[in-house]
C-alpha cells in the first residue's frame, strides 16, 4: 500500500517498526498534495519547510511521527490562522490551542491547515476567502461544511487524519458528503481553548478519519479536562479503542420518525434503512421513537448560533488582529475594516445575531430560542431513557453542486436539519459511510449514517459504528482522482 493511503493505525505500526518511515510518510503526503490538491483546494496553508519530524524518542507516544491536518480555526503557534477570512489575514498566534498541544505531546506532526467556510459559517465550504473546496468524489460538488477542507483532505488521502469543529453539523455533514468518519464529541469532552469561537455553547472539536478505529485513537489523545476552558468537563476519559470489535447484541437503537419524513432524499432513506437491517442482523434491537421538538431545531439554532456569533466576532475590528483598513479616524477604520474583512455570510450572521439580541427583540427571539432549546434537550433525555443510541441520516441529501445553493441561504441552512439538534442538546454524534447514491450521478456520491448517544457515552457509538463498519467495509472504497 502507498504510504499516503495509510490509516492512523497502519501508520502507527509502520513508524514503530521503521522510525525513518515517518519522514517517508511526510514526503508521500507532500507529493500526493502536489498531485491532487489543485483540483480540490482542501488546504489553505501547507509548507513542507514548516514541518519538523518529532524529536521525541518515546516509542510509546500514540501518534509518534504521524502527520495530522487541522481546520484553520484552531490556533497554531507561529503559523498563520485565518478562519477562511480576509479579516484575519496575517494573524500569527503566539500560542497553540490545547488540541494542538496535545497532538504534539502525543508525537504528531501538524501537517497543514485545511480550508473552511469563513468563521465556520456555512454548509458547503464555499464562503472561504480562499475560494471553495471541492468534493474528491465529484469535483463539481461541494464537500460539505464548514469543515469541508478537513473532510476532503482525509477522503483524498492528502491527510492521514484531521481535526474539524462542529457547531451545527460541521464535522458530520462533510464527513457524510466525503465518505469518511466524523465525530462530534459531547460538549465539554474536548477543550475549546484556542478554537476561534463561532457559537460558544455549541462548538466542539472532533476527529475526521478514514475509519472508526482511527477516530477512537485520535479522541483518546485530544479528549480530557482543560483548566484553560471553563466549559471543559472534569470527567475521566476511557480508552475508546476498548469499545471496538464488540458485538451489538442487546443494544437498543431508536429510529426517530421525524428523521424519515418529507424532505429526505429517497436514495439516502434507502441506504440508511439498509444500514438498519445490517444492525438488526448483527443483534441490535431497533424501535421507532419520536423527537417532536426537532422540527424547531433549525429555527432555534439560527437564533442562538447567530447571537453568539455576533458577540464573538465583535473582537475583530482592525485593532488587535489581522486586517486593518487605512483611514484617518478610528470610527471609519472600524467600519471599513469590518466591511472589507468579512464576507457576505459573516455579515448576514452578524446582522441577524445583533438583531435578535437587541432591545425589544431579545425576549421574543433569543430568550424564546433558549427555552425551546431546553425542550429539544428534554426530548433526547426522554428517548435515551428507553434506548442506547439514536440512528438516522446525517444529511437529507448527498453532496450538492458547487454554487447550487449559494443564492438560497435558507435552503443551505436546511442541509443541517438532522445534525443541529445534537449540538443544541450537547450530545455526542458520529457520521459513518453507509453507501452511495446512484441517482443518475457519475461517479456515485457517498451517503452518511448518523449515530447519537447520551452525554459522554461516545463508547456506545464506537461499539455500534465499529460493528457496522466491519460488516460493510464501505471505508475501503476510495474516490478516483
Amino acid at each position: 500500500m502507498e504510504l499516503f493511503r495509510l490509516t492512523i493505525k497502519q501508520a502507527q505500526e509502520v513508524v514503530r517498526k521503521t522510525p525513518k518511515q515517518a519522514g517517508e510518510l511526510l514526503q508521500a503526503l507532500t507529493k500526493r498534495i502536489g498531485q491532487v490538491d489543485s483540483k480540490l483546494k482542501a488546504y489553505v496553508r501547507f509548507n513542507p519547510n514548516h514541518i519538523q519530524l518529532p524529536k521525541r524518542s518515546d516509542q510509546n507516544a500514540p501518534l509518534l511521527g504521524i502527520p495530522i491536518s487541522v481546520k484553520d480555526n484552531m490556533v497554531t503557534q507561529d503559523w498563520e490562522t485565518t478562519c477562511g477570512s480576509k479579516i484575519l489575514k496575517g494573524f500569527v498566534p503566539p500560542y497553540d490551542a490545547t488540541v494542538i498541544k496535545k497532538l504534539k505531546e502525543a508525537g504528531a506532526t501538524i501537517f497543514g491547515k485545511c480550508n473552511m467556510d469563513e468563521f465556520a459559517f456555512g454548509s458547503s465550504c464555499e464562503t472561504s476567502c480562499f475560494g471553495p473546496t471541492r468534493n474528491p468524489w465529484n469535483v463539481d460538488c461541494v464537500p460539505g461544511g464548514s469543515s469541508g477542507g478537513s473532510a476532503a483532505a482525509v477522503a483524498s488521502d492528502t491527510a492521514i487524519a484531521a481535526l474539524g469543529s462542529d457547531t451545527g453539523g460541521s464535522i458530520r455533514q462533510p464527513a457524510s458528503f466525503c465518505g469518511v468518519v466524523g465525530l462530534k464529541p459531547t460538549y465539554g469532552r474536548v477543550s475549546r481553548y484556542g478554537l476561534v469561537a463561532f457559537g460558544s455553547s455549541l462548538d466542539q472539536i472532533g476527529p475526521i478519519t478514514k475509519t472508526v478505529e482511527d477516530a477512537a485513537i485520535l479522541l483518546n489523545v485530544i479528549a480530557g479536562h482543560d483548566e484553560c476552558d471553563s466549559t471543559s468537563a472534569d470527567i475521566p476519559v476511557p480508552d475508546y479503542t476498548s469499545f471496538l470489535g464488540k458485538n451489538v447484541k442487546g443494544l437498543k437503537i431508536g429510529l426517530p420518525k421525524e428523521y424519515f419524513a418529507e424532505g429526505l432524499n429517497p436514495q439516502v432513506e434507502r441506504k440508511v434503512k439498509e444500514a438498519i437491517t445490517v444492525l438488526r442482523d448483527l443483534g441490535a434491537g431497533c424501535v421507532e421513537v419520536s423527537l417532536p421538538y426537532m422540527k424547531y431545531a433549525v429555527a432555534v439554532y439560527y437564533v442562538v448560533a447567530v447571537a453568539e456569533a455576533s458577540s464573538n466576532l465583535g473582537r475583530f475590528d482592525g485593532v488587535q488582529y489581522g486586517l486593518r483598513a487605512e483611514n484617518s479616524n478610528l470610527r471609519d477604520m472600524y467600519f471599513e475594516t469590518r466591511n472589507q474583512g468579512f464576507g457576505a455570510e459573516a455579515k448576514r450572521r452578524i446582522l441577524l445575531g445583533t438583531f435578535v439580541l437587541s432591545a425589544g427583540y431579545y425576549d421574543a427571539y433569543y430568550l424564546k430560542g433558549l427555552k425551546v432549546r431546553t425542550l429539544i434537550k428534554q426530548d433526547f433525555d426522554r428517548v435515551f431513557e428507553k434506548v442506547d443510541l439514536i440512528l438516522g441520516p446525517t444529511s437529507p441529501t448527498p453532496a450538492f453542486k458547487v454554487g447550487e445553493l449559494t443564492s438560497d441561504p435558507l435552503a443551505m441552512y436546511l442541509s443541517d436539519i438532522y445534525t443541529i439538534s445534537a449540538n443544541l442538546a450537547g450530545i455526542p454524534a458520529m457520521s459513518i459511510p453507509c453507501g452511495f447514491s446512484r441517482d443518475g450521478v457519475t461517479p456515485p456520491l457517498p451517503i452518511g449514517l448518523q449515530l447519537m448517544a447520551k452525554p459522554f457515552e461516545e463508547g456506545t457509538i464506537f461499539r455500534a459504528a465499529s460493528a457496522y463498519e466491519q460488516a460493510t467495509k464501505w471505508y475501503e472504497q476510495k474516490p478516483k482522482l
